[in-house]
């Protein structure tokens, strides 16, 4: 499993861009942003090489930012790819919660918050790979 950072934006113009220039400035990396939102909130999940360095930027930046452990699965960049995926975490019973794609250097990645313990044991019994963070990470950002 890997870690996502999830902030928590005001759902006003420009917060956004002001966050993104906050890891940019930082020389961090994203590889996947989800952005969600409310009527008086964005939630935004990344993917990014160096989460701890992320959060606190953000966090010195007075962004409200918190890491949550996720699947990255690669999948097939064909048709029905990510249903072949999803398939085989329902046949272990694990529930998806949310989901997003992304690309992390020559991979196809999905990228999910899944429950059903114990995860890593029905990763496996799904003929399933996860990333690890040294798949994702810069090197030493663990």
């Amino acid at each position: 499993m890997i870690d996502q950072l999830t902030v928590f934006l005001p759902n006003e113009p420009g917060t956004l861009a002001s966050m993104a220039s906050v890891l940019g400035d930082a020389n961090i990396q994203m590889h996947a942003l989800m952005v969600a939102d409310t009527a008086d909130f964005g939630i935004v999940r990344i993917i990014c090489d160096t989460p701890k360095a992320a959060k606190k930027a953000l966090s010195d930046a007075g962004y409200r930012a918190a890491t949550t452990q996720v699947v990255a699965v690669e999948v097939e960049n064909v048709p029905g790819g990510l249903a072949k995926v999803l398939s085989k975490f329902a046949a272990v019973r694990l529930n998806v919660e949310y989901a997003y794609c992304a690309s992390i250097g020559d991979r196809t990645v999905d990228v999910l918050k899944v429950t059903g313990e114990p995860i890593g044991a029905k990763l496996v019994q799904a003929g399933l790979r996860d990333l690890q963070p040294a798949d994702v990470y810069t090197p030493d950002a663990q």
